[in-house]
């Protein structure tokens, strides 16, 4: 599966960028995947592996009271996760996995509800879009095939972060400068 996470390496380091990972349900698979690329160091900055709720906010600094209200299986506690992983690790991005792989649902979530985020730079000096964004998946399978699509997901939804402010044109321009990448 490493398809999306060498594009993702090699997109951060061309631009000079840093990643930051925060996993739930994926327990360490995000991060496994993204340091199986080689010349990951050069942009992967670390990984919190926050499978216990008290840990999300203890660790990555999700709102106590949204967590009490709502449970760890929600798109803002996605959102604060990448956010917050970002701020701890002090990276440019922030990608984040909370979600129910099973077997049992969770906090009133079936089975197979993920949500994955993302949180980059903002603004227009930053040169990228940036910001936050969430998105929910409803998956189907066993516990293994939803967690590996909720690491296929994450990773892809941060390559249209990574790429979706580019034209066609500027993505040529920097494969040409960087050595055909």
């Amino acid at each position: 599966m490493t398809f999306p996470a060498t594009d993702v390496v090699r997109l951060l380091t061309v631009r000079g960028e840093s990643l930051a990972v925060a996993e739930s349900l994926t327990g360490g698979l995000v991060a496994a995947e993204i340091t199986a690329v080689p010349g990951a160091s050069k942009a992967f900055r670390g990984s919190v592996t926050a499978y216990a709720t008290a840990l999300k906010q203890e660790l990555l600094g999700v709102d106590a009271t949204l967590l009490a209200e709502r449970g760890a299986v929600d798109a803002q506690v996605a959102a604060q996760m990448a956010a917050g992983v970002r701020k701890a690790l002090g990276a440019d991005w922030g990608i984040a996995t909370t979600g129910v792989a099973g077997p049992e649902p969770q906090d009133g979530q079936p089975v197979g509800t993920v949500f994955v985020a993302v949180d980059g730079p903002r603004g227009r000096d930053s040169g990228c879009a940036g910001g936050g964004k969430v998105e929910p998946l409803r998956l189907n399978g066993d516990r293994e095939e939803i967690r590996r699509e909720s690491v296929r997901s994450v990773l892809v939804l941060l390559l249209k972060e990574l790429t979706g402010e580019q034209t066609g044109n500027e993505r040529a321009q920097d494969t040409e400068r960087n050595g055909g990448f």
